[in-house]
């Protein structure tokens, strides 16, 4: 049996040959271009579940990735204010022993109320324009009093400057990880409150004013007030250690989370990165087989009867 070969099948196979190589070479240059396996899941059949999935992963641990840097950017505002209270707790202190070591308190209530402004102004911090020690009640301040005198008013108590709620903020850092993020202002500050209270109330009492050579008076209250203030400054310092151990909690969630996004990353790596190569390789063998092609169908051009009739 004589197997006739035509022109037409020779062009025509030759032909299929030719567009074959130059889709490979177009693969493989869109491969090394994008230096990825496939552009879209239909790409990745056989991992398309498993791909989706790490998808989904990833994508969850970012978003917690992102939101714990707001939580630890909150927490370090906190960690500020709550030390700025805990100091004006101890430069109160501190103010007291002075006037007792040195007899004389001409400065003493200046100090205070310098005291006093600071304490103030670190429960009435706020971040992100809302007030941090508030309680659901953010766009109000915490604690209103504006001077040492305020505290003495008649028929008030220091209760009565606090206008922060009972709420306390929470943040999910990570799957199984709820932290408590806020502290209220009346539950650190009033003892440190009612001790400048007391202070005030005595410089407007009947062995007031403090001015001048301290009394016998003065010097015992005075003397009596610094295990008060020793007491008011251990709880404020306490308050900041809780913080502290939230912030301590969170950073630990993020280098965790920072470790699983990595490994999630380099799985999805592994299966959409191109081994770049063999992608390098597979283009060169592309684009010989494609001049292979080209060769062979413009020999089979000039082989042609046609052109030995002409």
């Amino acid at each position: 049996m004589v197997s006739r070969v035509s022109t037409g099948g020779n062009y025509s196979a030759v032909l299929a040959n030719l567009i074959s190589a130059q889709q490979r070479q177009m693969d493989a240059g869109t491969k090394v271009a994008s230096q990825k396996n496939g552009a879209d899941l239909k790409d990745y059949a056989r991992n398309a579940e498993m791909l989706t999935a790490m998808r989904s992963i990833e994508t969850r641990l970012t978003a917690f990735s992102e939101q714990n840097k707001l939580v630890s950017d909150r927490l370090t505002t906190q960690d500020f204010a709550l030390s700025q209270v805990a100091d004006a707790a101890q430069t109160a202190r501190q103010a007291i022993a002075e006037a007792i070591a040195s007899g004389r308190v001409d400065t003493l209530m200046q100090d205070m109320q310098a005291a006093f402004r600071n304490g103030v102004e670190g429960m009435n911090a706020r971040y992100g324009g809302k007030y941090l020690f508030a309680g659901g009640q953010v766009n109000t301040p915490p604690f209103s009093a504006t001077s040492l005198s305020d505290l003495t008013i008649p028929l008030t108590n220091v209760a009565d400057y606090f206008h922060n709620d009972s709420y306390i903020a929470q943040a999910k850092v990570d799957d199984s990880t709820l932290v408590d993020l806020g502290f209220l202002a009346d539950s650190f500050g009033t003892g440190m409150m009612e001790a400048f209270k007391a202070v005030q109330a005595f410089e407007e009492g009947v062995d007031g004013p403090f001015n001048g050579e301290l009394t016998d008076n003065q010097r015992t209250f005075l003397e009596s007030q610094l295990s008060v203030w020793d007491a008011a400054y251990r709880d404020l310092i306490n308050v900041g250690g809780r913080n502290g151990m939230v912030q301590s909690r969170v950073d630990a969630v993020k280098e965790d989370l920072v470790a699983r996004t990595n490994s999630i990353k380099g799985m999805v790596g592994e299966i959409v990165d191109a081994d770049m190569s063999q992608a390098v390789s597979n283009l060169q063998q592309a684009q010989v087989s494609v001049q292979a092609a080209a060769q062979v169908f413009v020999a089979l051009q000039e082989s042609s009867l046609l052109n030995v009739l002409r």
